[in-house]
């Protein structure tokens, strides 16, 4: 899982420093800090990771335990609150409107169907699909969710997350095979990561859906973890067909990058 920005020092930076107002950072950090460990933890794990007093964390948690973003559950743990689930998918609806213009650019200039997808807490979320013009084209609902090890895009996105936080995430949830070529292996899905690493692109080959491949590359410093892919049938999307497509993929994924930081960057001068 991606790691949260935020440091145990900018936690506790004063206000002032950031120009923010302290009691919302500290709050955003938990938040952030409860989805890098899964969606649930404990007080004092998130003082060890924060660095805040166990008594602010507390006063923090039951404000937003308040308000819905946080949950407590019977065993005293806090986890992410049904509140959250709006706010998300609405700001992944609009990531995908975004994202469409660059996703027909792809289908153009591979002529196969583009998607985009996140990582959303422990599993993959398609956010936007435009489709390709083939009439035999792959199809993946908006809104659906799948586990990472047995997608291109799960690989795009889980590809530099340390070892032990991809171990703690298929331990949550399980590797299930999807076909008889999907990964079930922890040691298997973190040597497929090495070779996402060093080719610079994942593959998804029949592992989600016999006779679909798909390649994926992720989206390189996007607010939030994103990844671009195109998918097709085995018999387009050659190894030959790769060589061609993964620059295209490439050259999007950093132009769609340059869009949303700049898209980013207005806002924040708005503000």
């Amino acid at each position: 899982m991606p790691t949260s920005s935020a440091s145990t020092t900018d936690a506790a930076k004063p206000a002032a420093a950031t120009g923010g107002v302290q009691s919302l950072e500290r709050a955003f950090d938990l938040l952030e800090r409860m989805a890098d460990a899964g969606g649930e933890v404990g007080l004092s794990e998130l003082s060890s990771s924060s660095g805040l007093p166990l008594p602010t964390i507390h006063r923090l948690m039951r404000t937003l335990v308040a308000c819905g973003y946080v949950r407590q559950q019977p065993n005293r743990r806090y986890a992410l609150g049904p509140r959250l689930i709006r706010l998300g998918e609405s700001a992944a609806r609009l990531l995908g409107t975004w994202a469409r213009p660059y996703l027909a650019r792809l289908v153009e200039e591979t002529g196969e169907t583009a998607n985009m997808a996140l990582l959303d807490g422990d599993e993959i979320v398609y956010v936007a699909q435009v489709p390709s013009k083939h009439s035999m084209r792959m199809f993946t609902e908006v809104g659906r969710r799948v586990l990472p090890h047995s997608t291109g895009v799960g690989k795009a996105l889980l590809a530099h997350t340390p070892p032990e936080e991809v171990r703690a995430l298929l331990a949550r949830t399980g590797m299930p095979a999807a076909t008889e070529k999907t990964i079930t292996t922890p040691d298997g899905f973190l040597d497929a990561l090495e070779q996402v690493r060093s080719a610079g692109y994942a593959l998804d080959d029949s592992e989600q859906e016999i006779g679909v491949r798909c390649i994926a590359v992720s989206v390189p410093d996007s607010p939030t973890a994103a990844a671009i892919s195109i998918s097709g049938p085995a018999g387009r999307v050659t190894e030959t067909a790769t060589e061609r497509i993964v620059p295209i993929l490439q050259g999007i994924a950093k132009e769609l990058s340059t869009a949303l930081a700049n898209t980013a960057a207005a806002n924040n001068g708005q503000s």
